[in-house]
This record gives C-alpha cells, structure tokens and sequence, in this order.
C-alpha cells in the first residue's frame, strides 16, 4: 500500500512535467549536408515553440504562463490537464485513509487513475494528430501531415506520457487489488478468523 502511494506521488510530478515541458517534438539532427537554407533546429510543447539561437538559452514563444495552448494542440492540452487533475485528487485522497475504509479509498484512487491513464491515452493518440499546423510547419518543414512529423521526431516529454498511460494501468491495477484484499481482510474481522 505505501509503495503504491510513493508510486502515484511521483507520477503525479511526472505528469506536471509532461504538461508543461516543450519537448514533446523536436528537429531531428541532420547529419549530412543540405542544399538550400538550413532548417529551424528547436522543440514544441503544448503551450510552446522553443527555437535554438544563438544564445545559449533557447527563444520560446508562448508557455503555461498564458495558460493558452498552441492553438492546434488544445485538445491534447484539455486531456493532458483533465489527467492531471485525476492524478493529483488521487493524492489527495490519500488522506481520506484516516476517516474512512481502506477498500473505498482504494476504490476510489484506481478509478481517477484510470480516469487519468484514459485521459492521457486519448492525449497520446490525438497529439500525433494535430501535426498538421502552422507551428509544426515552421519548426519541422512543409512535409509535415498527421502521424508524420517531417524534419522532427518524438522527444522524451510525449515518451513519458505514452509511459504514463502503462503506469496508470499498473496503478489502477494495483489500487483495485489492494482493495479487494482490505475487503477480505474486513469479512475475516466481521466473521472473527482474524489471526
């Protein structure tokens, strides 16, 4: 049960990191010549575009900040939020184990993760959708179209959240059998074969 509680604790931080991290596409490093002008080399979030310069800090457009997606990626954004917000009331919950029965909290938790591992699924499967966008245009060329990112490739903020989704289904899981368990434990309490 406590490792259960650690494990959604830390993937409730996660999943702030996958909201608001803009390294869920990025510019694939060209490794042979070119003709023509070079390509834009930089990441996209959700709520934004970060460009390479030649600053060491990256020139970003737009961020959580305005709390406004990218325009093509507002659905994804609504999920990915939705999720987190099953997460975090998930751990909030946590404390309900002083008032009231293991077995409801539990019950309660697996299905906001499932609620959240749902949401995040969904996010997961549109985002590839939403390619086809002005801003996707800009960073990753004229070749881009739904499920094909052009001169981009997935980065480590949309590989964590297809991972979340994984997590969230072991979580659930896990919640539901813990519950299961407490309500065996309280029938042996009530018939009195408690050791």
């Amino acid at each position: 049960g406590v490792l259960w509680a650690v494990c959604t604790l830390c993937f409730a931080i996660i999943q702030v990191v996958i909201l608001v991290q803009p390294s869920w596409i990025g510019t694939v490093d060209p490794r042979s010549p070119q003709l023509g002008p070079p390509l834009p080399s930089g990441t996209m979030g959700l709520f934004e575009v970060c460009m390479e310069s030649d600053w060491p800090v990256p020139d970003c457009r737009g961020g959580l900040s305005t709390l406004s997606p990218l325009p093509s990626f507002q659905s994804v954004a609504v999920l990915v939020g939705v999720s987190l917000w099953a997460v975090w009331t998930t751990v909030l919950c946590l404390s309900l184990f002083r008032f009231c029965s293991a077995a409801t909290v539990y019950k309660i938790c697996a299905w906001l993760q499932l609620t959240a591992g749902f949401c995040l699924a969904l996010a997961c499967l549109l985002f590839p959708d939403s390619w086809e966008s002005p801003e996707m245009r800009a960073l990753c060329g004229d070749s881009v179209s739904s499920f094909s990112p052009g001169n981009c490739s997935v980065h480590w903020a949309y590989i964590l959240a297809i991972l979340g989704v994984l997590d969230y289904a072991i979580l659930a899981t896990l919640a539901f059998v813990l519950a299961n368990r407490q309500d065996a434990l309280l029938q042996k309490k009530k018939s009195g074969f408690v050791c």
